[in-house]
């Protein structure tokens, strides 16, 4: 029998635009949900419903995905969220938490985080045993024999429903004190449990200060040699050195080679992002595939845990969204289309390319009938707003994302999460 027959809808979205690049679709059309599923989608849809909510004017999107957050509350000190604060109230279904836990301590993770949240989480496991403890405050912690190989593999085969990948840092501060030894170890475990490896790139560690520094532009070099295809760039537009600009403030000449060989490039918006490196990448013709948000404990207003260290390296470097401090996945979307980025890209970016990353296409990332419904509603505003990156860069943008509410398997959550920026007028600037 036909999906769509089954009897009458629990919800349809009427009248909004639906986008869904895994289809090719948008338009404007009504969504039905019916048992937390899709049941049909298209324009003026007959057949009663339970509930219909006006959508018109809004944008009516695949559940998005957040592939760059970090949700391991309190085990990770001050810098994990809670996860629904950043998922379900923020209009995104789905999180990816980037190597917060690691072969310690995901049975806490999978306990205390996955199991409570109405949002979808999943995990980018950590190489190193110690995981994402106070945001990699301590660099000491993630030298080389502080990754456990073989346990490692072990720890992400066990959790395969939520390992989607490995997570490392190929930055100068690591690499000034341990070369790429740490690298090719998590490395080794990608491989093994056959999932891609999440490469961070731009400076993260202070250097010490009795070693001469490693080059930065030899940095991407050294790891094409250690990736293959399918792993994934972090932090492309990274204002840091080490990243996808050289010391001359041109494209890296590896980059092109390392696209090539099918890596992919995730934005990994958060205390990284830079204004100014942004458009030298995509003037250099490169546009990333996916775009996670990167908010955490140390880019957001929110107090810390009692006990945590009082001071962090990156407490100058706070992001700033229009001078807030708090932001989210919809206002990294903004940020997108101020660089010029199209709408249809932007989306992509949140949904199909995210599932294709994960290995979840045909489970997330569209709207397809028979999916599980999870949908995002956001408001397509016009105007001059004033978006903000670390380096004190201001631009103006004429058009600015907010969500309104997600459905996640059909349940809907309103986007009232207290870390939603406010929009500033540039008027009033």
């Amino acid at each position: 029998m036909d999906f769509a027959e089954l009897g009458p809808y629990d919800t349809v979205l009427r009248g909004g635009r639906v986008i869904d690049p895994a289809q090719g679709l948008d338009g404007i059309a009504d969504v039905a949900v019916r048992g937390g599923r899709i049941a049909a989608i298209g324009p003026s849809l007959p057949g009663p419903a339970k509930s219909v909510i006006d959508v018109t004017g809004r944008l009516v999107l695949p559940g998005m995905i957040d592939t760059h957050a970090h949700v391991y509350r309190y085990v990770t000190g001050r810098f994990g969220l809670e996860a629904d604060m950043v998922g379900v109230h923020s209009g995104v279904t789905t999180l990816v938490d980037q190597g917060g836990p690691s072969l310690m301590t995901f049975p806490g993770f999978r306990e205390f985080v996955v199991k409570p949240a109405a949002s979808r989480v999943l995990a980018f496991l950590s190489a190193y045993m110690v995981g994402g403890l106070e945001g990699h405050y301590y660099p000491e912690l993630y030298r080389p024999d502080c990754i456990a190989v073989e346990d490692t593999i072990r720890s992400g085969r066990e959790n395969g429903d939520l390992v989607r990948g490995i997570k490392g840092h190929a930055e100068i501060g690591g690499f000034t004190r341990w070369g790429d030894e740490a690298m090719r170890r998590a490395a080794q475990i990608a491989r093994e449990i056959d999932r891609p490896l999440y490469i961070h790139f731009g400076q993260l560690w202070p250097l010490p200060e009795d070693a001469a520094s490693y080059d930065p532009d030899a940095i991407l070099p050294e790891m094409l040699e250690i990736m293959r295809e399918g792993d994934i760039l972090a932090h492309p537009f990274t204002r840091h050195p080490g990243g996808f600009v050289d010391r001359h403030g041109r494209l890296h000449p590896v980059v092109r080679e390392a696209l090539a060989r099918g890596l992919k490039t995730d934005v990994g918006h958060g205390s990284h992002f830079s204004f100014k490196m942004a458009r030298l990448v995509l003037e250099a013709g490169v546009l990333p595939d996916t775009l996670g948000a990167d908010m955490h404990g140390y880019n957001t207003t929110l107090p810390k845990p009692r006990g945590t260290p009082d001071e962090h390296p990156d407490k100058e470097e706070m992001h700033l969204f229009a001078g807030k401090q708090n932001f989210s996945l919809a206002s990294a979307m903004t940020s997108m289309l101020a660089l010029g980025i199209d709408l249809t890209h932007v989306v992509r970016m949140v949904t199909v390319n995210p599932a294709d990353m994960l290995r979840m296409t045909g489970e997330i990332g569209s709207l397809r009938v028979g999916m599980e419904a999870d949908v995002s509603v956001l408001s397509d505003e016009r105007g001059r707003f004033l978006l903000a990156d670390n380096e004190g860069t201001q631009v103006v943008a004429e058009r600015l994302l907010r969500p309104v509410f997600c459905l996640r398997a059909g349940r809907r959550y309103d986007a009232d999460a207290i870390v939603l920026p406010s929009p500033v007028l540039a008027e009033a600037a």
